[in-house]
C-alpha cells in the first residue's frame, strides 16, 4: 500500500485503531447464526569473481551525494523516470514499491541508491516485471548493502533464469537477508533443484515464500530433500504449487528430521489422503511444527482420520486450516475427539469451516472447550435447525456495562484476567482467560469477535494498552 504522507504514520495508524475499536463497540453488536530479528554483521570480503555494474561513473559520489541525488542521478543513468514515493520515503525502515510499474530499468534504479543505503532494512517490490534484468542488479546491491533483511520480489516474471540469479546469491550465505517471497515467478521443477543446493548450506534465511508457482512432484521431492538437510528455515509457503500425492509425502516426510520448520503452508496441492496418511505419521513425533495449512488438498474422512491419529499425540501444534477439503461431520468429529484424548495438545484454531455440523456435534465441541479452553473451532452452519439471527450485545458493550457498574475501567478489567502482566497476552491465553472467567459470561462468537477488534492484522497477539488512558466515566 502506498502513502501520501510522510510523518506520524505509526503514530496515525495506532490512533485509528483505537478510534476503530471504540466506535465499533459504541454502535456495533454482533449479528450470527445459532520478534524482529537482529542485523545479521555481514562478511564483507567479496568473491573475485562477482562484479557488479551498480556504479555511477564518478564513484566518489557515492559516497558524498545524497541519497536523493543519487538516486536521480541513477535514473538519469538508465533512462527511467524517478520514483516520488521512493525519494519521499528512503530514510523510512520499510520501503512498499509494489505495483509501481518499475520494469527492470527502475528496478536498477532503485538497487544503485540502495547500495548506500543504511536505514531501510525491508524492501517490497512486488508486481513491477523486474525480469532478470532487474533481479541480477537487486542481488549485486545487497552484496554491498548490509541492512536490507527482508525483500519481496514476488510475481515478477523471474523464471528460471531470475532463480538462477537468486539462488547463486543464497548459496554464498553471507547477507544479512532472512525472508524472502517469490511467490508467482512461473518457477518449475528445474528451479527446485537451485534452491535445494542453495538453503542446504545456507542457515540465515527464515522465511520462504514460493506459493503460486509450478513446482510438481519432482520439485516437491527436491524441496523435500532440502528440509531434511536445512537448518535455518522456520516458514516455508509451498501453498498453490501441484506437488499432488508424491511431492508432498517427500515434504512431509522431511519432518521427521527437520527441527526447525514452525510454519508450513501446503495448501492448494491436491495430495490427497495419501500425503494426508504421512502427515498423520509425521505429527505424532515433529516436535516444532506449530502453524500447518492443508486447505483445499482433496482431503476426505480418511485422511482427516490420518490427522487425527497425529493429532492424538501432537504436542506442538497451534493453527490447523484444512477448509475446503470433502471432510464431513464423521472427519470433522474424528479431529475434535482427537484433540479432547489429548491434554499435551496446544492446539488453538482449527479451520473446517465448510463442513455443516449437527447440534450433537456443537455439543462435542462444548465438551473439548471444557478441556481445551483455549481452542477455537471454525465450522460451518448448524444442520437440522431453523436459522434465527439473533443479535448478540458486544464483547466490549457487555465489559464496559460491568466496569461502569464497579468504577473501573476497560483496561483494568483486561489487569484482572492477565496473570502475564504485561498488557499483551497471546491470542490463546486471552481466549482462554475471557471464557475461564465468571464477572462477565461471554460465549465464544463473542469473544471470537472481540479478538478480532484487538488483533485485526493476526499477528497472535493481543494489545489491550489501547484502553489504558481511558477514564473511568467512560
Amino acid at each position: 500500500m502506498d502513502y501520501d504522507d510522510d510523518d506520524d504514520e505509526d503514530t496515525l495508524e495506532q490512533e485509528e485503531a483505537t478510534q476503530q475499536i471504540e466506535k465499533s463497540d459504541s454502535d456495533e453488536d454482533i449479528i450470527c447464526v445459532v520478534e524482529s530479528a537482529p542485523v545479521i554483521e555481514k562478511d564483507k570480503t567479496q568473491p573475485e569473481s562477482y562484479e557488479t555494474d551498480l556504479e555511477i561513473e564518478d564513484s566518489e559520489k557515492t559516497f558524498t551525494t545524497g541519497q536523493e541525488d543519487l538516486y536521480l542521478e541513477a535514473c538519469k543513468l538508465v533512462g527511467v523516470i524517478p520514483v516520488s514515493y521512493f525519494i519521499r520515503n528512503m530514510e523510512e525502515t520499510h520501503m512498499n514499491l509494489n505495483h509501481h510499474g518499475l520494469g527492470p530499468k527502475g528496478t536498477k534504479a532503485i538497487a544503485i541508491a540502495l547500495v548506500s543505503n543504511t536505514t531501510i532494512t525491508r524492501l517490497e517490490l512486488e508486481d513491477n516485471w523486474i525480469l532478470e534484468e532487474g533481479v541480477l542488479a537487486l542481488m549485486q546491491m545487497l552484496h554491498e548493502n548490509y541492512y536490507i533483511q527482508e525483500l519481496n520480489v514476488s510475481h515478477n516474471h523471474l523464471g528460471s533464469g531470475g532463480a538462477k540469479i537468486i539462488t547463486d546469491f543464497l548459496l554464498e550465505n553471507t547477507s544479512s537477508l532472512w525472508s524472502i517471497q517469490l511467490a508467482g515467478n512461473n518457477f518449475k521443477d528445474d528451479t527446485a533443484e537451485m534452491f535445494r543446493n542453495a538453503l542446504v548450506s545456507n542457515y540465515r534465511i527464515k522465511e520462504l515464500d514460493l506459493s503460486h508457482n509450478s513446482f510438481s512432484e519432482k520439485g516437491g521431492e527436491q524441496l523435500g530433500y532440502m528440509l531434511v538437510l536445512n537448518e535455518g528455515l522456520q516458514t516455508l509457503n509451498l501453498g498453490w504449487n501441484q506437488l499432488h500425492s508424491r511431492g508432498a509425502v517427500a515434504v512431509c516426510y522431511s519432518l521427521r528430521v527437520n527441527v526447525t520448520l514452525k510454519t508450513l503452508d501446503l495448501s492448494w496441492n491436491g495430495f490427497g489422503n495419501e500425503g494426508a496418511q504421512v502427515l498423520g505419521e509425521v505429527l505424532k513425533i515433529n516436535s516444532t511444527l506449530s502453524y500447518l495449512d492443508i486447505s483445499s488438498n482433496h482431503l476426505n474422512n480418511d485422511g482427516a482420520n490420518s490427522l487425527s491419529n497425529g493429532l492424538e499425540l501432537n504436542e506442538t501444534l497451534r493453527i490447523l486450516k484444512m477448509s475446503h477439503n470433502p471432510v464431513t461431520l464423521e472427519g470433522a468429529l474424528s479431529i475434535i475427539l482427537s484433540v479432547k484424548r489429548n491434554p499435551k495438545s496446544r492446539l488453538e484454531e482449527i479451520d473446517i469451516s465448510n463442513v455443516l455440523v449437527t447440534e450433537g456435534f456443537v455439543k462435542q465441541l462444548n465438551g473439548v472447550f471444557s478441556v481445551h479452553p483455549e481452542l477455537d473451532v471454525l465450522y460451518g452452519e448448524v444442520i437440522g435447525t431453523i436459522s434465527k439471527r439473533v443479535i448478540l450485545p458486544s464483547a466490549l458493550k457487555l465489559i464496559r456495562t460491568y466496569v461502569v457498574s464497579q468504577n473501573a475501567t476497560i483496561f483494568e478489567f483486561f489487569k484482572t484476567i492477565d496473570h502475564l502482566g504485561m498488557t499483551k497476552m497471546p491470542v490463546a491465553e486471552f481466549r482462554k482467560a475471557l471464557t475461564v472467567q465468571k464477572k462477565v459470561p461471554l460465549n465464544r462468537i463473542q469473544i471470537r469477535e472481540l479478538i478480532k477488534k484487538l488483533d485485526p492484522y493476526e499477528t497472535g497477539t493481543v494489545d489491550y494498552s489501547v484502553f489504558e488512558e481511558q477514564p473511568k466515566s467512560q
